[in-house]
């Protein structure tokens, strides 16, 4: 896929540096988690002054989540709760999960619907963290979660990943090569969980629009489609930050593909869209602050 005919975030060049990502995993792992927020509390700082397009993006966003201006405390931290969860990602990459306190609603449903048949599918967004998921995931149930995403995605998550702990690559699995779905199938009949998150598109992909926060929005139909073509029942995720070490993670089942025939699965993909962006609304307008798309969501052609 052509990046360059892309929607607006593909365009956005990348701020931070490798150099700096392992300079900020050396501190925390060195320091501990306190001195590395003391140093986000500057980096949240200097984005809200200098980054002026994702200043304005987040503006711009917390005025249709909160129905009025917001100040510049809330503007800094929903800044800072970007910050808080990449660099938390240390921390619950490191095995270090117990550091955290997190809430955990929903999980019966998922947990019965593993049970039913081997694997689901988590579509979410860029709300909150995936990472505390994917954590908790493992640390309390045993479950085992992988991440499906485009591969120039993969490459910048996997230089990330490789920076804290290179064991977690082999959890991201590339979309676009020839044998992803061979793979997504295989990674959910062993039982395990796969993420994607289905909110942004990727070049030229396929996309409907939706009403979103008070405008129409664009969104991806890839994710659907393959959940159609994997047949499996999907839940919405997503992994709250509330503030200090604690999350809140809330699992909501969506669709269930698994004996949807062929000649009803378009509209079975279109009610999943709508019920997905109508939960997201939900969880976003709750949670204004753990919204992480910094650029102008609602421009499409």
């Amino acid at each position: 896929m052509k990046a360059a005919a892309g929607p607006d975030w593909t365009q956005q060049r990348e701020r931070s540096h490798a150099w700096v990502l392992r300079l900020m995993v050396w501190l925390s792992r060195t320091f501990g988690r306190r001195v590395g927020r003391a140093i986000l509390r500057g980096i949240a700082a200097y984005y809200l002054l200098f980054a002026g397009r994702a200043r304005r993006a987040s503006r711009d966003y917390l005025v249709r989540a909160l129905g009025r201006p917001a100040t510049w405390a809330e503007r800094y931290r929903h800044m800072f709760s970007f910050a808080s969860t990449v660099h938390d990602r240390v921390f619950l990459l490191g095995g270090r999960e117990r550091d955290f306190a997190v809430e955990v609603h929903g999980a019966p449903a998922l947990l019965a619907a593993c049970e039913a048949g081997p694997g689901a599918l988590l579509v979410g967004a860029h709300l909150g963290s995936f990472e505390v998921m994917r954590a908790m995931g493992r640390e309390r149930a045993g479950l085992r979660v992988a991440m499906a995403m485009f591969e120039d995605n993969a490459r910048k998550i996997n230089a990330t990943l490789q920076a804290i702990n290179p064991a977690a690559v082999q959890d991201i699995i590339p979309l676009g090569q020839l044998d992803a779905m061979i793979t997504l199938r295989d990674r959910l009949d062993e039982g395990c969980l796969v993420g994607i998150l289905a909110d942004r598109s990727v070049g030229d992909e396929p996309g409907a629009l939706r009403p979103f926060l008070g405008e129409a929005a664009r969104f991806p139909i890839g994710p659907w489609r393959l959940a159609a073509m994997l047949r499996r029942p999907v839940f919405f995720m997503t992994g709250l930050y509330l503030g200090g070490n604690r999350y809140r993670l809330h699992f909501e089942p969506l669709a269930d593909f698994s004996d949807v025939p062929r000649e009803r699965r378009q509209a079975a993909i279109d009610q999943a869209l709508d019920r997905y962006v109508a939960t997201l609304e939900r969880y976003t307008r709750a949670a204004p602050d753990n919204w992480f798309n910094f650029y102008d969501f609602w421009r499409h052609p």
